[in-house]
């Protein structure tokens, strides 16, 4: 018949301690991935974000978009 383990006991201890080690590697890695991820969403945002001011930075040097007229549109 075995006995429960004491929580003294040195080797439930370090079989704790190896558990919880084993669940903040885990964690560690998980929280590794999303930070890689929204990286790379973010590398991408930028980037976006860049191509749309060189857009809108050409659009007001071409005047493009002042002459337009002021109607309603198709809907109303």
């Amino acid at each position: 018949m075995e006995s429960t383990p004491s929580p003294n006991d040195p080797d439930h201890r370090f079989v704790q301690l190896e558990e919880k080690i084993l669940f903040q590697q885990r964690a560690l890695e998980e929280l590794n991935e999303v930070v890689l991820t929204q990286q790379t969403e973010l590398d991408s945002l930028r980037g976006e974000v860049k191509s749309l001011r060189a857009m809108i930075k050409q659009l007001m040097e071409d005047g493009t978009g002042e002459d337009l007229p002021h109607e309603k549109p198709p809907h109303y």
